[in-house]
């Protein structure tokens, strides 16, 4: 049976052109005033914005990136998670054929064919009248192959200025404008250097996101763009089932945490999914509470925003130290950028430093240019507790901050061919059982991700349970004291399961 649901791709000619605030709130009004359920997508390796759209939708917001995923792993994830819902807003990145090359390779136009979804694109019409028709005619004619179906304005002066532009549109292209967006003095959606303030660090986020529904009520055509999603072409495949590797564990085999808070935020909803498809159960941990890790098998740590609660995290003594003995006593952790930051020694942000967990010796500066921006190739050059030798990686990073070494000789498990990593070329940083990385990997593209994070659960879980046997039978027997070898079983080598 082929799949056939509303879906719409929102693109622009750029970035900052007004895609996010357009997606969002559309999608938010068909959720709050058509009653619809709509599934949002994001294009490309974003959590901000993928944020504030599961905010707008009530469910998670999914990524689609033709550098992360092949075609058929994207066409499996689109269709698997659109099906929960009555439509699917799909917002682009960038512009609309930009690319990682001059053939525009990965884009958000490459994107929307695969999906074969309608394209409506937002113009940024301040200074600009019958121009915007010529743009609007240059997508069109690039690659005929492209639906461009619709237009939204934004920015626009007056009435005036709207008969003009929709006027020159619509006779020159060929498709109607769906929606006039008016200059508006006040930015709902404040931004700061990576894109929009998350939604985790918005003092009333939902309330921004209701203004902005009913807001589009009054500049959009909802019901327009509704008729416009209806008419995607089938994609003529069946709705696949769930093709996760035979070895799962039994749910609940193991307790996986993900620190999880306005300081740590940035975590694709499918990574945790593939988690807990593999059979770990899932535990949100804070740390920005004054509390001990609570009893667990393995530790995930994921990208955000530690820089701006710095002084909380330093002083933090409880959560820094027992993070501290639990890696000491061989829990796995796996580290993505700010929590790369995170384990390192210390955090310097204007002038000043604010002392980290302090697992690798390294101070990290935040600097005011990136210091790391784009996709990532990384093969598994040395010996770490998650990746065999020789596995391939594809991955994102995007990072004002930079570690800290004197003498960059450090055994980095990751060679970079493409991207900049923790020093240029080299990316990974382990103790232990912990991984660390600048690089975020998705588990869409990356399937190898899960199973290494659960299998090194398991491994840890058993080793533990293995020590609880034994110190059970030495108090029987009235010794006391944990046998030398096992500990070292526990807290020193690196295990790989079959990959």
């Amino acid at each position: 049976m082929a799949f056939q649901k509303p879906r719409l791709v929102i693109a622009a000619l750029r970035g900052g052109a007004g895609k996010t605030i357009v997606s969002l709130g559309l999608t938010a009004a068909w959720r709050l005033h058509r009653g619809l359920s709509v599934v949002p997508f994001k294009k490309g390796p974003d959590y901000i914005d993928s944020g504030w759209l599961s905010l707008a939708a009530e469910k998670p917001c999914y990524n689609l990136d033709p550098f992360l995923m092949s075609s058929k792993e994207m066409l499996r994830s689109f269709l698997l998670r659109s099906s929960s819902g009555d439509g699917s807003v799909v917002e682009g990145n960038r512009g609309l054929y930009d690319g990682v090359d001059a053939q525009g390779s990965y884009s958000t136009a490459e994107l929307a064919k695969l999906l074969k979804a309608p394209v409506v694109l937002v113009i940024d019409a301040t200074k600009m009248t019958r121009t915007a028709a010529a743009l609007v005619l240059g997508c069109q004619h690039l690659d005929p192959d492209l639906n461009v179906a619709g237009v939204i304005l934004n920015q626009v002066a007056g009435k005036r200025h709207e008969k003009v532009l929709t006027g020159a549109i619509e006779r020159s292209c060929g498709v109607p404008v769906l929606g006039v967006i008016p200059k508006v003095a006040e930015n709902v959606f404040p931004e700061r250097h990576l894109g929009l303030v998350p939604p985790q660090e918005s003092r009333d986020a939902m309330s921004s996101v209701k203004f902005m529904a009913e807001k589009m009520c009054e500049w959009l055509d909802l019901d327009g763009l509704w008729r416009l999603a209806q008419t995607a072409d089938a994609l003529g495949c069946p709705l696949p089932e769930e093709n996760v590797s035979r070895e799962l564990l039994p749910t609940g085999s193991v307790v996986i945490g993900v620190v999880k808070d306005s300081a740590f935020q940035f975590y694709y909803p499918e990574n945790l999914e593939a988690l807990q498809q593999r059979g770990a159960e899932l535990k949100e941990i804070s740390s920005l509470e004054g509390k001990p890790l609570p009893p667990l098998d393995a530790l995930y740590i994921g990208g955000g925003f530690p820089e701006t609660h710095l002084e909380i995290l330093a002083g933090n003594e409880i959560f820094k130290a027992s993070l501290r003995e639990r890696i000491e006593e061989g829990l796995p952790v796996y580290a993505e950028c700010g929590g790369l930051m995170l384990l390192c020694s210390a955090i310097t942000h204007r002038q000043q430093k604010y002392p980290m967990v302090g697992v690798f010796p390294f101070e990290v500066v935040l600097e005011k240019k990136p210091q790391g921006h784009g996709y990532t190739l990384l093969e598994c050059v040395n010996r770490n507790p998650f990746y065999p030798e020789g596995t391939f990686l594809k991955g994102h990073e995007f990072h004002y901050s930079r570690v800290v070494m004197h003498k960059p000789s450090y055994p980095f498990a990751f060679k970079m061919a493409k991207g900049h990593g923790i020093v240029e070329g080299w990316d990974g940083m382990c103790y232990k059982k912990v991984l660390a990385s600048y690089s975020h990997v998705h588990a869409v593209g990356n399937e190898v991700w899960a199973k290494a994070m659960v299998q090194a659960a398991a491994q840890f879980r058993q080793q533990r349970q293995k020590l609880s046997m034994i110190g059970d039978v030495d108090a029987e027997r009235g010794v006391i004291g944990t046998p030398r070898y096992l500990t070292v079983q526990l807290r020193g080598e690196f295990v790989h399961g079959n990959s």
